[in-house]
């Protein structure tokens, strides 16, 4: 599947690509990949190994006279964020991305694209392939569970690593260069909460928020697109004044992916049924406007069940939850005084679920402050004590500290100017790079990310631009060679 790819360019780069796309790889099932990338390494002589956690790290000597120049780490991911649209029945963990070429970008087919990392791990691995390259040692250190929990990184043994300087591919936008970006923890809020029968007068009915744009919950967090658990608990709310009853729900599949639905089932008296449709068509043109140049998808529905369900909250319960998530910190806390048009504080309420009345909330914080952090986990603690829940925070990882004046920054703005004509823009991202956890453990690497044009990461809509992909190998190969010395080939 994909043989298109392979008549992209560069080549190279894009028949590794092509592999990383017919290997499943959701967060947790990199396994298959991992083993791909190590029968590669030892057909091409490779050194290989791996770490306590699992973390591949592919070795290849210096060209000849180049063993005294700066050893090179080329970082990446081997994971992808698994969304599909709903209507799309599709399973990453056996399922080929479907990938097709419009209007100079690339895209999948109802699915993400798993760009976000594929093409910084498909560049590593042809970087190792390139006999033309003249390059000091050279390690291409591959991490696993990213986008689920930095576990990879966060678990990256010590004193492995050999090179000098890392080059992390995993941004996202040409013309730019990346020092600095956010740290985060998950917090998790979990419950049993009281349920009581459903009543004879009491009739089931289907909620359903659909069509949001959705996207990265770092990079887009700022854009104002809907969340469809923030959205739809504002609904519910509205809805309360039916003597509505929560049974169910479950909003958003990613902690770090933007929901872009969400569902709930309900009761309430069946005197109640035909008001409650129409203040959910009424809401359905609130939120439409409210959105409108922003998230023009929205769609509402309130659909009957042909079966009442048996159980649902009691009354007090599901207003007390509705009311604790209604008021819950969500979307752009605060913007950054220090970095202009950069997003300090954000939360992002990722994955909401409630069955049989468990309930479980999964929220993703990130900050440029550590301190931040820990104050958002605070307030959810003492905003979800209020209804008896239990909060605790995981995967905690660092922000990375910029760092502008480092000499391999201005080594890429050198030749970023030398091959693109343009000085690149040098920025913190307030997302959750692997920097920073990688700079705790190895405080004397320095380090930039740089990477291809990527929109829509963490949704269906993902989707890079061909171009980019060419400028960025051109910048990746020129950087190496002037690492190693090599002038002529850096462009000089």
């Amino acid at each position: 599947m994909n043989e298109h790819l392979e008549q992209l360019a560069p080549q190279p780069l894009w028949r590794h690509f092509r592999t990383l796309c017919n290997t499943p790889r959701p967060s947790g099932h990199e396994a298959e990949l991992v083993a791909i990338l190590q029968h590669w390494a030892e057909r091409h002589g490779f050194a290989h190994d791996r770490d306590d956690y699992g973390n591949l790290r592919i070795r290849k000597p210096a060209s000849p006279g180049k063993e005294g120049a700066p050893g090179v780490i080329l970082q990446g991911h081997l994971d992808m964020v698994a969304q599909a649209n709903a209507d799309h029945p599709h399973d990453f963990t056996r399922d080929p991305i479907e990938t097709y070429v419009e209007d100079g970008w690339l895209r999948a087919r109802h699915t993400t694209l798993g760009a976000d990392n594929g093409l910084g791990v498909a560049a590593a691995l042809a970087i190792l392939e390139d006999d033309g390259l003249v390059h000091g040692p050279l390690e291409a250190l591959f991490t696993l569970e990213e986008e689920s929990s930095m576990g990879g990184a966060l678990q990256l043994a010590e004193n492995w690593l050999e090179g000098d300087v890392l080059l992390n591919l995993d941004s996202e936008d040409r013309g730019e260069v990346f020092i600095g970006c956010a740290g985060g923890a998950d917090i998790v809020v979990e419950a049993q909460l009281p349920t009581a029968d459903v009543g004879p007068d009491e009739v089931g009915m289907q909620l359903a928020l659909t069509g949001l744009v959705g996207g990265h919950s770092g990079i887009d967090i700022h854009r104002g697109r809907g969340n469809a658990n923030r959205l739809l608990v504002r609904v519910l709310r509205a809805l309360e004044s039916y003597d509505i009853r929560l049974v169910d729900y479950r909003g958003g599949t990613l902690r770090n992916a933007i929901p872009r639905e969400a569902f709930a089932t309900l009761v309430l008296p069946v005197e109640e049924v035909a008001a409650a449709k129409s203040r959910v068509a009424a809401l359905e043109q609130v939120l439409r406007a409210e959105l409108a140049g922003v998230d023009e998808g929205l769609a509402l529905a309130l659909a009957p069940l042909e079966t009442a369900p048996v159980q649902a909250l009691n009354a007090h319960a599901s207003r007390m939850l509705l009311a604790a998530l209604n008021v819950a910190p969500y979307g752009v806390e605060r913007m950054s005084s220090e970095v202009p048009g950069v997003v300090e504080t954000s939360n992002n309420l990722g994955v909401v679920s409630l069955a049989e009345g468990r309930f479980h909330l999964c929220a993703l914080v990130r900050s440029l402050r550590d301190s931040a952090v820990e104050d958002m986990a605070d307030r959810f603690h003492g905003l979800f004590d209020l209804i008896g829940a239990r909060t605790r925070v995981e995967n905690a990882y660092p922000g990375w500290t910029p760092a502008p004046h480092s000499a391999l920054l201005a080594r890429f703005r050198r030749l970023h100017g030398r091959h693109l004509g343009s000085e690149p823009a040098v920025k913190v991202i307030h997302a959750g790079l692997e920097c920073g956890i990688l700079a705790g453990k190895y405080p004397d690497l320095e380090m930039i990310s740089f990477g291809p044009s990527i929109r829509g990461a963490h949704s269906p809509d993902e989707r890079v631009e061909l171009s980019s992909v060419e400028e960025f190998w051109t910048l990746l190969r020129a950087l190496i060679a002037d690492l190693a010395g090599d002038t002529a080939a850096a462009g000089a």
